[in-house]
């Protein structure tokens, strides 16, 4: 009994997550030139990696990906972009562990990994693309770590039942 309920937090928790990134991600800041405006989705995934660890984030992710491609709101070039970005940033939390330094780099990091990956798809140039880019990897850079202290503390709040005695709700 306690393994399943185990299985269906973990579950529950993965979907929770995708809707987050899914919502997060539909927030664009602008930038000055056009194409260059942030998501937030970017700092979040980095403060879920920090806090959910990789698997989920990167679970989460796929699911969030495979989402926004049925939907159309994704094409399959993003849906490239959003893996690589995830592989990378996630996978240098989880082989780095989260520090400070490694949460503020890590997003920039993906960023560039997936810029790097679009340029050799699209054939065009990189240099293009990562200034593009940059604005977004700045916003990640100062973003991602109060965000992640931030779900930090939710989550522990959470886990703790503060909210409705000791439910966990």
């Amino acid at each position: 009994m306690d393994k399943t309920r185990g299985s269906l937090k973990e579950v529950v928790e993965i979907a929770l997550l995708a809707a987050f990134i899914i919502v997060t991600g539909s927030f664009k800041l602008p930038g000055i030139i056009p194409g260059t405006e942030f998501q937030l989705s970017a700092p979040i995934g980095v403060a879920i990696a920090a806090n959910f660890g990789f698997k989920r984030y990167f679970l989460a992710g796929l699911v969030a990906s495979l989402v926004l491609y049925s939907t159309g709101a994704h094409n399959f070039f993003n849906v490239i972009v959003s893996i690589v970005f995830r592989l990378v940033a996630g996978g240098i939390i989880a082989i780095l562990g989260p520090s400070f330094l490694v949460i503020t780099v890590a997003g920039p990091l993906g960023s560039v990994a997936a810029r790097l990956i679009l340029a050799g798809l699209l054939h065009k140039g990189v240099i293009v693309l990562l200034v593009a880019a940059l604005p977004g990897m700045l916003y990640t850079a100062l973003t991602a770590w109060p965000l992640t202290r931030l779900m930090a503390r939710a989550k522990k709040q959470i886990e703790g039942g503060t909210s409705f005695g000791g439910s966990g709700i």
